[in-house]
């Protein structure tokens, strides 16, 4: 990895764009990872590269899901994995959730490969390895999961866009948080809690508000029966076509 100046003014941006790439060599990352990544960067561009008042009171409402749930599971793909796997085990431990390893182009040795990353960064357990049980309607290698794990939960974190499964989940009535970027994806219209931000701030800032939450005894149930996924996905249609009024008919690009 070329290092970046600390003052160079895409420095993040360039140091998550390196993480990708790292991860693609040690075969945790798919190089279709680099192509969505690259998606995403674009509407956070739009964004203004900040997490948005609606995304973080989106987060707030998913910690609160989580942390009442029965069987909270948190999945990790490839991109995950290289972008913020001590976020993800920290988020884990705050909300007590599994961890699981799902991917689109599954192989054993790659899902072993995300698994000990996992490990290397804090993880005591993580879920996948077996594939056991299988998400209806899928027919690729996303609907592999644990029979104990994602197909068991009753919450589960889907980070980055993977809209077919998203659906699939929604049809076994489960409960789904959504981190996209990009509003319109499926995935964000079909979440019950969609993150409309950056991965790699929004898994930070559900751990926050978790910790926040379990200490201080709040109403989950409150914050949970007031969310509107609706209006968080059209706040964040507005903040990316740069308007603050109700108007969606202009393009941002």
């Amino acid at each position: 990895m070329t290092e970046v100046p600390a003052d160079h003014p895409r420095h993040d941006s360039l140091v998550t764009r390196h993480r990708i790439e790292e991860g693609v060599d040690r075969g945790i990352t798919s190089r279709q990872g680099l192509i969505a990544q690259g998606r995403g960067e674009a509407f956070d561009y739009l964004l203004g590269e900040r997490t948005i008042e609606s995304a973080d009171a989106a987060a707030r409402v998913a910690a609160a899901h989580l942390l009442s749930a029965r069987h909270p599971v948190l999945s990790v793909n490839g991109n995950v994995a290289a972008l913020c796997s001590a976020e993800m085990v920290d988020l884990a431990d705050a909300v007590g959730a599994d961890l699981e390893v799902n991917l689109f182009g599954r192989t054993d040795e790659r899902v072993r490969a995300i698994a000990e990353h996992l490990r290397e960064h804090g993880a005591r357990e993580v879920k996948g390895l077996a594939g056991d049980a299988r998400i209806p309607n899928l027919s690729h290698e996303r609907a592999k999961v644990d029979s104990d794990g994602i197909y068991d939960a009753d919450v589960v974190l889907v980070p980055l866009e993977d809209g077919d499964r998203a659906e699939a989940l929604g049809e076994m009535n489960k409960i789904e948080i959504v981190i996209d970027l990009n509003p319109l994806s499926r995935s964000a219209q079909v979440a019950a809690v969609p993150i409309i931000d950056n991965i790699i701030r929004a898994v930070p800032t559900i751990a926050r508000h978790a910790r926040e939450l379990r200490d201080s005894g709040a109403d989950l149930d409150a914050l949970i029966s007031g969310f509107d996924p609706h209006a968080a996905r059209s706040a964040a249609e507005r903040a990316i076509r740069g308007s603050t009024d109700d108007d969606s008919s202009r393009s941002p690009f």
